[in-house]
């Protein structure tokens, strides 16, 4: 399944957000919002891809979300990777 580059586009802006919302101390409670939720909201944009691929996202996310500054061209490299070629 061809996931379109703009379903991708969501899950990098999502990303970003997460990533400038995210609080360590607030990921403890299950009342609130926690790591395992904002990647779940990140990944929504590309419901269907296979799973080996949602997992290698899941981990990219996690990381971007964690500490941006040290992992996001490797969530951009994945993205690229496993979006589609631009249309010409």
């Amino acid at each position: 399944m061809t996931i379109p580059q703009e379903q991708f586009d969501d899950l990098l802006t999502r990303t970003a957000l997460a990533a400038l919302f995210y609080y360590p101390e607030v990921a403890v409670d299950d009342d609130v919002p926690n790591l395992q939720n904002d990647i779940a909201y990140c990944l929504e944009p590309i419901a269907g891809i296979a799973d080996e691929d949602a997992e290698r996202l899941r981990v990219a996310i996690g990381r971007v979300i964690t500490n941006p500054t040290a992992h996001r061209s490797g969530l951009l490299a994945l993205a690229i990777e496993l979006a589609p070629p631009p249309a010409e």
